[in-house]
């Protein structure tokens, strides 16, 4: 929402910047790094929706965060199309493409690690009071930044309340 303001010389100005154009670069901070991902990969999955609606096309995207997580789009449904992709072959017969098999790795791992999630948190207590003695070094590598990041975010709260 644009709101203006009139200024003296009857001529309404903008109180708002509007849209801008970005600079596309890598963004620094972990926190706005995250919430790029998200919003984009929502934007993206959106547009590819879209694109199977008005034209009939099928899709799959498969998207790899930041935090080693994956998502995945497709229509109508990502194996469907991995496996249409795999029986057709590609045009150009120089690469060989092989997909489904990192995919349906992948879905897995992260199916493994969603319900080791899910096992931490149904004691009702925070993910940060979890037993580490279990995990791998990715995951307690993840582990430390995102305790690091809660510390940051923690201090920058204290600093604000003061």
């Amino acid at each position: 929402m644009v709101i203006k303001n009139e200024s003296s010389d009857g001529l309404m100005k903008k109180k708002t910047q509007g849209r801008k154009k970005i600079e596309i670069k890598k963004i620094e901070k972990m926190s706005n790094r995250q919430v790029t991902f998200s919003k984009r990969r929502v934007g993206l999955f959106k547009k590819a929706s879209e694109l199977c609606a008005q034209s009939g096309a099928e899709i799959a995207i498969i998207v790899h965060s930041i935090g080693k997580r994956v998502f995945a789009f497709g229509h109508p449904s990502v194996d469907s199309v991995i496996n249409r992709f795999e029986i057709n072959g590609s045009s150009d017969d120089s690469h060989e493409w092989d997909y489904s098999g990192t995919y349906k790795e992948l879905a897995a791992a992260e199916l493994e690690a969603e319900k080791r999630l899910d096992e931490m948190n149904n004691g009702g207590g925070f993910w940060w009071d979890a037993a580490v003695e279990g995990l791998e070094l990715e995951e307690l590598e993840r582990y430390m930044m995102a305790l690091e990041e809660l510390k940051e975010n923690v201090n920058t709260k204290a600093v604000i309340d003061l």
